[in-house]
């Protein structure tokens, strides 16, 4: 998959091209639907397939106060996109100034002349341009005068098991409510960080834990203790690695700082400091306790091992 960071990287003469506009954010099963759905008439047409996402995100421009937390960051969501089978994405760098785009102006410079859409695929509920004035009635009839259809794409609903949308997963996230949030997502939800110096204290009791620095991407899920999995992208050996993760800001020691702290179980020989990992979350397994002592916790902390290991004994989903 091309990607295109900003309008100078589009190179001339990409088009024809099926287009959509999104956020995007999760990447989840809903997202991979609508994508689905854009390639296989991209392929109709013989055309290129191509999503225009914005970062940062709208409404942490906005709204920096309400904005919400994003579920993956920018690597992680084009990461997904590709996997997506998409040919290209363009990512718009937002600003105050890029907001004052007319839904005119927004198609003709982006849309048409640098993808070269014949087709522009949206939602009922689309909306662009200044102040969000552009409708789906607005994308008709510049495609009208401007020389592209319009396929629009229904919301493509629901499994049994929750709604497919960004917010869902979010509410499940806060919630702690991982296995459920993987459904919506299509996969486990996951957090990419460099680790970082902790306090040591998990080195001392036997649990020697990668500690994610504070500016970690992704969306924290609620406190508590998960069985998962860490992912070393830049290692070939001990590339994927079973672990019970830890947030929280050990109230057992008083601690104030949040924290996501993961233990590859039962090993003791790994140096993972300055290395940037992925820390995926399979199954909540307890909540965050504060204990009355180090004993209890440490007798805790090999229970919650031991529960770890039994959930993650059939491996990664991917292997």
């Amino acid at each position: 998959m091309q990607r295109w960071n900003g309008l100078s990287q589009v190179p001339a003469g990409v088009g024809p091209s099926v287009v959509t506009i999104g956020n995007f954010d999760g990447v989840h099963r809903g997202h991979a639907k609508v994508i689905t759905r854009l390639i296989e008439r991209a392929r109709e047409l013989s055309a290129r397939s191509v999503a225009i996402t914005f970062d940062p995100h709208p409404a942490q421009v906005h709204r920096p106060a309400e904005a919400p937390p994003l579920i993956c960051g920018l690597t992680d969501r084009l990461d997904l996109l590709e996997a997506t089978g998409l040919d290209a994405v363009l990512v718009l760098p937002y600003s105050l100034d890029f907001a004052q785009l007319t839904p005119r102006d927004f198609v003709a410079e982006y849309i048409v002349g640098a993808l070269g859409a014949c087709t522009v695929a949206v939602g009922r509920d689309v909306r662009f341009g200044l102040n969000n004035s552009g409708t789906l009635t607005t994308m008709i009839e510049l495609g009208q005068e401007l020389g592209f259809t319009v396929e629009v794409i229904d919301d493509v609903g629901n499994d049994a098991a929750a709604r497919w949308s960004s917010s869902a997963v979010r509410e499940l996230l806060l919630a702690g409510r991982v296995t459920e949030a993987a459904r919506v997502l299509g996969r486990p939800h996951r957090l990419r960080g460099v680790v970082v110096h902790g306090d040591a204290r998990g080195r001392e009791l036997g649990f020697p834990t990668a500690n994610l620095s504070q500016d970690a991407e992704g969306m924290v899920p609620a406190d508590g203790v998960y069985a998962g999995w860490v992912r070393r992208p830049s290692s070939t050996e001990d590339a994927v690695l079973p672990a019970a993760i830890s947030i929280g800001t050990n109230p057992t020691f008083d601690g104030v700082q949040r924290r996501v702290e993961a233990y590859v179980l039962d090993r003791t020989d790994l140096d993972l400091y300055g290395e940037e990992i992925l820390v995926e979350f399979v199954e909540h397994l307890r909540p965050t306790l504060r204990f009355d002592g180090l004993e209890p916790l440490v007798i805790q902390m090999h229970d919650d091992v031991v529960q770890a290991r039994e959930i993650l004994a059939g491996g990664p989903a991917d292997r």
